[in-house]
């Protein structure tokens, strides 16, 4: 079985991704001894994607990919964006980062959202990047325990259940980083 870096200390998006390129072993940053924060600071989430790839390559000399993902909420301008792990302040912590999402859509009735993920693979010394979209809306309130991050309040459209209210396997269909993944391994298959 071919192995595959992916640049990210995140157990919960290793678990998803593993489960979407089942021909790969998909080893994560910890895997490779590589225990540091990697940089996420260009405030772009493809610019983030790619800093995270370019930075575990340099450092480790590792083909790899890594992934950025944002909520962008219509209402909120955007919000929280780039910010989306941050959004509540630097603890990062998912149930914050859901209240205050709530609270600032509280009397709004436009609650269309999008998850938007960016893949960046760096493969061969070539850089390469694919993009996922889920449009959806952001629920009234939390609802359901699957998933992780925003899923309890993320209805994906043409759903009436949140993103955690769903079995993995029916999320790893429609999410957003699905769609950034199935990109990238068309492309692994297509240049291996």
């Amino acid at each position: 079985m071919k192995e595959i870096i992916f640049a990210t200390g995140n157990p919960n998006k290793v678990r998803e991704v593993n489960a979407l390129l089942p021909q790969y072993e998909v080893k994560s940053l910890k895997d490779i001894g590589c225990t540091e924060e990697v940089p996420e600071t260009t405030g772009t989430i493809e610019g983030n994607a790619l800093q995270k790839a370019e930075y575990v390559h340099e450092h480790y000399q590792v083909d790899c990919f890594s992934e950025d993902t944002g909520l962008e909420i219509e209402a909120l301008n955007g919000e929280p964006g780039v910010d989306t792990a941050f959004y509540a302040g630097p603890q990062r912590s998912a149930q914050d980062n859901m209240a205050l999402v709530l609270r600032k859509l509280k009397d709004q009735t436009n609650r269309k959202a999008r998850f938007r993920t960016v893949v960046a693979l760096i493969i061969d010394g070539q850089k390469h990047t694919f993009e996922g979209i889920c449009n959806g809306h952001i629920a009234e309130q939390v609802s359901g325990t699957e998933g992780f991050g925003y899923d309890p309040v993320f209805v994906p459209e043409g759903y009436n259940t949140t993103f955690a209210e769903m079995e993995a396997s029916e999320k790893n269909k429609i999410s957003h980083r699905a769609r950034a993944i199935a990109k990238l391994k068309a492309f692994l298959n297509a240049n291996s």
